[in-house]
């Protein structure tokens, strides 16, 4: 019998949910949907403002639909991106340190160097400092799909170190969201979530339990974080460097498609919506223009800066199959701040709707701007690479 329904074709509707959920796991299918979302969001606010916000504000239960997607849905994306981390430290670039090296230090100053363009830009302006962070983010999907679509080409040694370089990035991240970002908290409801955290850490260690052990306790590790005024998606990533690595690749499978095709896409529309109406005079804003220079300058310099220092100073090593050019062009990837980066300019200046909306629109600008610059440098690469052959 088991073999008769082996043979037996699946229902339509199991086929496409299977064929669905396979190019979810797809970066450049997941990187087209968000752009979906976050260009349909701007053309609802900017034909009809009000009812955009009114959509932002509705109330489901104890949190609004905005932050429902900024507290919960983003959890999700944190704890695939902890997966990925996870899986760099064991089996990929980062498991081993000369490797490491390369794309750790490029992280690292990709961060500084973008939040000291950004002080540098905005110093003065009123409440610059709240906003340091913002530049300091890589969208990983965002910066894979441009990757994928322009230079499919491209080394693979290339993808290995944006993806080290992003996941190191959104790791330093959730640490500043947890530092710095964090205003009051809730010593009891924090404790309770650190207890849910170490618990599934434990039963993932010596592989016990199931799937309905693991996600009430991941609910209850993010609810506790919630209350206790630590940012939630902070349980998304612990949760996703505790997985075991024997249950990686099964909790990526199921885990990234709802992350890509839901999660990220539902917070870039409840996000991405603001007015253009005043376009121009927002590179009147010193903390805007910041942002700007600080994700299309500032990453650059840092990621490829680090890069090379680092290899100058015999730190690390620049893989054969790779030239310094190449690495200029996927380090203008890095300018690509978007889901993180919005994250943040919310949490610096949610109180304040006309700043929020001006980062926002910061935000995208220059991740627009890194795109384009990087997608044209990565095609001018694979055509000289193609010509050298």
């Amino acid at each position: 019998m088991r073999r008769a329904a082996e043979k037996w074709p699946l229902r339509p509707t199991v086929h496409y949910a299977k064929t669905l959920a396979e190019a979810l796991r797809l970066e450049t299918i997941g990187g087209i949907i968000m752009l979906v979302a976050t260009v349909t969001a701007l053309v609802w606010a900017n034909v009809s403002n009000d009812t955009y916000t009114a959509l932002q504000h509705i109330r489901l239960g104890p949190l609004e639909l905005y932050h429902w997607a900024q507290n919960g849905l983003l959890a999700i994306f944190f704890f695939v991106a902890g997966l990925e981390v996870k899986e760099e430290f064991v089996h990929g670039e980062l498991a081993n340190l000369r490797k490491a090296a390369l794309p750790i230090i490029a992280a690292i100053a990709g961060m500084i160097v973008p939040a000291v363009v950004y002080l540098a830009v905005s110093w003065g302006a009123p409440d610059a400092a709240r906003g340091w962070a913002i530049p300091t983010a890589t969208d990983i999907a965002f910066a894979l799909a441009v990757l994928a679509v322009t230079a499919s080409a491209m080394p693979a040694a290339l993808r290995a170190f944006l993806l080290t370089c992003a996941v190191v990035d959104d790791l330093g991240a959730i640490s500043i969201i947890a530092i710095f970002y964090t205003e009051h908290v809730d010593l009891l409801m924090l404790g309770g979530g650190v207890l849910a955290i170490a618990l599934y850490g434990v039963l993932q260690a010596k592989r016990a339990g199931s799937l309905w052990i693991y996600l009430p306790l991941g609910l209850i590790a993010w609810g506790c974080l919630e209350a206790s005024g630590v940012h939630a998606t902070v349980a998304g990533v612990a949760l996703g460097l505790l997985t075991n690595i024997a249950n990686i690749e099964k909790a990526d499978h199921y885990t990234r498609p709802i992350s890509a095709g839901f999660a990220v896409p539902v917070f870039a529309f409840l996000s991405a919506g603001v007015s253009l109406a005043g376009f121009s005079t927002i590179f009147d804003d010193r903390v805007v223009m910041g942002v700007i220079a600080g994700l299309v300058i500032g990453k650059f310099v840092g990621v490829f800066g680090g890069a090379w220092l680092s290899v100058r100073l015999g730190l690390a090593r620049l893989s054969e199959e790779l030239h310094w050019r190449d690495m200029a062009a996927v380090s203008l990837l890095g300018g690509i701040g978007f889901t993180v980066s919005l994250l943040i300019g919310n949490l610096a200046y949610g109180d304040d709707p006309a700043r929020s909306a001006a980062v926002t629109t910061g935000v995208l600008t220059a991740s627009l701007i890194a795109s384009v610059l990087a997608a044209v440098l990565l095609h001018v690469r694979v055509r000289k690479r193609r010509e050298a052959r």
